[in-house]
C-alpha cells in the first residue's frame, strides 16, 4: 500500500493521492480561515468509521439482511502528550435502518471491532476504541 501527498498551495493544503489515483485533501484546520481539506486526525476518525461500516455492511449483507440506511458518527477524545495531542478513546455510533435483526447488528459491529478493522486493530493498545449501535432509531446490546 503506498500514498503520495503533494503541497498544493503556499500554505497547509496537501492533496493525497492512492495508487489507483483516488484523492483526498488535507489541511491545517487549526487555521480555520480558508481551509480546504479535512485534518490529519479527522481523517483517523474518517478511516475507523469506513473501515468499520465496511465491515459491518458486508456481514449485515451476507446475513442477508436489507439495509435502507446506514451511517456513523464518531468522536474522538483527545490528551495532551508532550507537544502532541493524540486520542485517548474513539466512540463510533452506528445507525443501521432496514429490515434489521438488531441482535445481528449488534454482533457485525462487536466482529468489526474484535476481529476484521485494521484501522481500529492499529490503534490498539493506545486508544480505547468503543462503538453503540442503533437500529431504526433504537439502541441494541447492552
Amino acid at each position: 500500500m503506498k500514498i503520495t501527498l503533494n503541497r498544493i498551495n503556499d500554505d497547509y493544503l496537501f492533496e493525497c493521492t492512492n495508487s489507483l489515483g483516488n484523492k483526498i485533501l488535507l489541511d491545517n484546520t487549526s487555521q480555520s480561515e480558508g481551509t480546504k481539506g479535512v485534518s490529519p486526525m479527522e481523517t483517523l476518525l474518517m478511516a475507523v468509521a469506513g473501515c468499520s461500516g465496511i465491515d459491518m455492511v458486508s456481514i449485515l449483507k451476507k446475513q442477508r439482511q436489507e439495509i435502507t440506511k446506514f451511517s456513523a458518527e464518531v468522536v474522538g477524545e483527545r490528551i495532551q502528550v508532550d507537544e502532541a495531542k493524540p486520542f485517548k478513546t474513539i466512540l463510533v455510533t452506528f445507525f443501521v435502518d432496514g429490515n434489521i435483526d438488531p441482535k445481528k447488528a449488534e454482533r457485525a459491529a462487536a466482529l468489526s471491532f474484535e476481529k476484521y478493522c485494521s484501522v481500529s486493530k492499529t490503534l490498539e493498545p493506545n486508544v480505547t476504541v468503543n462503538y453503540e449501535v442503533f437500529v431504526n432509531g433504537e439502541k441494541v446490546g447492552i
